[in-house]
């Protein structure tokens, strides 16, 4: 399981070092993708696995399950981290989650979430936890 929240760079060589306790996890790869909210997904090589046999029993005669799937996959990329645990983020990638130098990885469950700090503090100004509406469709989970 994926915790905590980490501030970092991406280098001249768009290069980003992944947070040293989320390394061990990744076991030296992993598979960098789009996620939601403009931000970037990082799974281990398992975990996308199970997230790709979800997505496989997606009705796809759905059009726009089709296009997620062409979405998903399409802007997927497998990621070795070098000598230094770094992983090289795709200039499509950097694009869509506005990754121009500081980030903020954030472990999320069964992945790693990566996003510019601007993205990610105009989404944390808004607030689920604080969102009353939010927390009561949580309590329908007794959570």
């Amino acid at each position: 399981m994926f915790l905590g929240t980490y501030t970092n760079k991406i280098d001249d060589k768009n290069r980003m070092a992944v947070p040293a306790k989320f390394r061990d996890q990744l076991c030296g790869k992993c598979i960098l993708t789009k996620g939601f909210d403009e931000c970037l997904y990082i799974y281990t090589m398992e975990d996308f696995e199970v997230m790709a046999a979800k997505i496989a029993a997606l009705p796809q005669s759905d059009a726009d399950f089709r296009e997620f799937i062409r979405d998903f996959f399409g802007n997927s990329e497998i990621c070795e981290l070098d000598g230094q645990g770094r992983i090289k983020i795709p200039q499509n990638l950097r694009e869509y989650a506005h990754i121009t130098k500081d980030l903020v990885t954030t472990g999320a469950m069964n992945k790693v979430e990566i996003w510019s700090a601007e993205t990610k503090a105009d989404f944390d100004l808004a607030g689920k936890m604080k969102d009353r509406k939010f927390t009561e469709k949580l309590r329908e989970f007794s959570i």
